[in-house]
């Protein structure tokens, strides 16, 4: 375990029990001695491609976060991430954590943030989960 004592990804997911309490007003920060590790994290680069896709992407994979994501925004592009039993990342298609979920369709969601609402966008992905 490396010697970080917490970290602040954009985005994190828990499945499960024991999933973490914040007081409002209190920063959503992941302690380790405190909660559990999170069944995904990630990250939304603007200006941090590179270091998400190194520095955090390796400090994610020594805390063993079974997945991993980071959202391109410039280039509408969304690279996703599986920890391998060597204790890696490597590029997936499909989630586990979001149980079969093809990360295909998420490109395709933010594709349509160009020309479309949010909302709209959402409900498009939202129609797709149900068919």
């Amino acid at each position: 375990m490396p010697l970080t004592q917490s970290c602040s990804p954009d985005l994190v997911l828990y499945k499960g029990v024991n999933i973490p309490k914040w007081k409002p007003g209190e920063p959503r920060r992941i302690i380790l001695d405190r909660y559990r590790l999170p069944d995904l994290v990630g990250e939304i680069a603007d200006t941090t491609l590179g270091i998400d896709l190194d520095e955090q992407k390796q400090l994610y994979a020594s805390l063993e976060i079974p997945e991993y994501l980071v959202i391109d925004v410039k280039g509408m592009r969304l690279f996703a991430f599986g920890l391998t039993p060597a204790g890696v990342y490597e590029a997936i298609q499909v989630s586990k954590v979001l149980e079969g979920l093809a990360i295909a369709l998420v490109e395709q969601t933010l594709e349509r943030l160009t020309t479309e609402t949010n909302t709209a966008a959402a409900n498009w992905l939202m129609q797709q989960l149900q068919a």
